[in-house]
């Protein structure tokens, strides 16, 4: 028994870890979701709070690789657990399907998933309580390494400076739901739904994104002036991308001239901005 306790510990740990680790690579996604949640009211906020969060994960799922105060441990993992997996029923109940960012964008998991989830950790945290030896070492071990771990995602995790983003405000596109633009590469197209240029490049995109299985992330915001709509302009360009709308001033701010616009992003940083040969651009910047 004593074995199967150290065993379930272990795991109980490693899952922590891991869940730290899918936040830490694109803490971006997590801030969002926070915000989309409720949790946090702005994007500074939960960044800190996404910091900490992470912080803590790591910080537990290292203590319980060690055999010191487990049941302490099992006892903060039942409050941390229990208070996440409530906010996760009320999520559930409203009709909230979305990507809770449990683990981040690397594994997606609805409320309802998660909350399962939890449920598990929790039965095995009871376990684990149950039949754990009472080890200690001064407490100021495990608390000093708690804080030296939180307090060190600031500066393995620096908080960024969205204030030159164009796009910051952009963090949910149809239908794939909380994107976090200032993370990885991305290209946003900027189109109006009745331009006959727009429309003509779009086409152009969605046959090389067939041809390509390495095409790389393209989002869209629409601007609506007359009658078509998405399904419509996906009907006839044959193309059909995650995307949002954008009022006339934000429109006119993002384009050039005139529509089209590819904007390509790289880490939150606008690194080209195209008005023509979008495939040509995309095939020589991706290696297509």
């Amino acid at each position: 028994m004593k074995l199967l306790s150290k065993i379930l510990q272990l795991l109980l740990g490693v899952t922590f870890l891991f869940s730290a680790y899918t936040k830490a690579v694109g803490p971006g996604f997590f801030e969002i979701t926070l915000m989309d949640q409720g949790i946090a009211p702005d994007r500074d906020i939960a960044g800190y709070m996404a910091r900490f969060f992470i912080g803590l994960e790591f910080a537990l799922g290292v203590l319980m690789l060690f055999p010191y105060y487990v049941k302490q441990l099992m006892g903060f993992t039942f409050l941390l657990l229990g208070g996440f997996t409530v906010h996760l029923i009320y999520l559930w109940s409203i009709g909230d399907t979305e990507n809770c960012g449990c683990f981040g964008e690397m594994i997606s998991m609805t409320p309802e998933q998660s909350i399962i989830k939890n449920l598990i950790m929790l039965a095995v945290a009871f376990a684990v309580f149950k039949t754990a030896e009472l080890k200690k070492i001064k407490k100021i071990i495990p608390i000093g390494f708690s804080a030296t771990i939180i307090m060190s995602m600031w500066a393995f995790l620096p908080m960024p400076n969205h204030e030159d983003f164009p796009f910051e405000n952009f963090t949910h596109f149809e239908p794939k739901g909380r994107v976090d633009l200032s993370a990885g590469e991305n290209l946003v197209a900027v189109f109006n739904l009745d331009c006959e240029h727009c429309q003509e490049a779009a086409t152009e995109l969605g046959e090389l994104e067939r041809k390509h299985d390495n095409f790389p992330e393209l989002y869209v915001l629409f601007f609506q002036e007359g009658a078509t709509t998405v399904e419509g302009f996906e009907s006839i360009t044959q193309s059909s991308f995650p995307y949002d709308f954008i009022d006339v001033n934000t429109f006119f701010d993002l384009i050039g001239d005139s529509p089209p616009r590819i904007y390509y992003l790289k880490d939150g940083t606008v690194a080209e901005i195209w008005d023509t040969d979008f495939s040509t651009n995309i095939v020589n910047t991706f290696g297509l």
